[in-house]
């Protein structure tokens, strides 16, 4: 189903809009979060579903070689809704995770809640075996740097998949994280080699290129098209209009699709997103190898 290289998962994909408009533009690997489909539980506001009439984990099983699906935790612990989250919120929220997945009958590989910076190690770990026990849905495990080194190694005896955060290494060592991810990867690898690695929101192409050898990756670089109006670099303003007409019909589709009214406002926001998602996907085949 993967391949033998890195393929990037386009995240942010629960806006199935979005995701739609990239997998006609050739996209085939997408990360989504259920944390809009569970926060209102939680008295939490979740951010809007663009498309009512879509459900997007289904709707992107349908297209999609392989998608994961994240805990949203890191929106509950640091994000936009960030707040103190004890053990009963957080063990509450995993099982509403179990719920959703088996009340959806969702297929997607799955993010654990993985909360050992606010609840310690070992209790993280009680919710690992839970989880596992609970879903039978491809899990992927995350290490933290609180884990520490023995912490990893019973992480890669215990998982078939593992992830590593490299914004987290990014932040505790900013002068060396790059080769702290490589030497990581390679250490994980060499300690199981059936082992499936995923790093967690890796957007550096030559991290990308660098640790080929992974599994899969996720990135929402591919959304600065419209969020910050940047596109490898560049400004949104470059893409020249004849480019747009060329994705026309894609963007036509998409619009009906979900149900929303076509507007030359509209057709030019998704032609960003088409766009982006062309050209990020051929800068990852050219870093990471083939995404087909």
């Amino acid at each position: 189903m993967l391949g033998d290289n890195l393929k990037v998962h386009f995240a942010g994909s629960e806006q199935i809009d979005f995701s739609l408009v990239a997998n006609k533009a050739g996209v085939n690997y997408f990360l989504w979060t259920c944390f809009p489909f569970i926060s209102e539980q939680f008295g939490i506001k979740g951010f809007p579903i663009t498309c009512k009439n879509l459900f997007p984990p289904h709707e992107i099983a349908k297209f999609a070689k392989h998608d994961i699906m994240d805990s949203g935790l890191f929106t509950l612990m640091f994000g936009a809704h960030k707040g103190k989250r004890d053990k009963a919120f957080l063990l509450k929220w995993q099982y509403a995770m179990i719920d959703f997945v088996k009340q959806n009958n969702i297929k997607a590989t799955c993010v654990e809640c993985d909360c050992q910076k606010v609840l310690g190690v070992e209790e993280a770990w009680q919710f690992r075996r839970l989880f596992r026990d609970a879903v039978s849905n491809q899990i992927i495990n995350v290490f933290h740097y609180e884990d520490g080194n023995s912490g990893l190694d019973r992480l890669i005896e215990f998982s078939s998949y593992i992830a590593i955060s490299v914004p987290e290494l990014r932040i505790v060592k900013p002068k060396t994280y790059k080769d702290d991810v490589y030497r990581l990867a390679c250490y994980v690898k060499n300690r199981k080699p059936e082992i499936k690695i995923h790093l967690l929101g890796c957007t550096e192409v030559k991290l990308l290129e660098r640790c080929n050898f992974c599994t899969t990756a996720d990135s929402t670089s591919w959304q600065a098209v419209n969020r910050f109006g940047r596109i490898l670099g560049n400004h949104v303003k470059t893409i020249r209009p004849e480019v747009k007409q060329r994705c026309a019909q894609a963007v036509r589709e998409t619009l009906a699709a979900c149900n929303i009214q076509e507007t030359p406002k509209r057709m030019d926001y998704y032609s960003n997103y088409y766009i982006s998602a062309w050209l990020h996907k051929r800068e990852y085949e050219r870093y990471a190898g083939s995404q087909e």
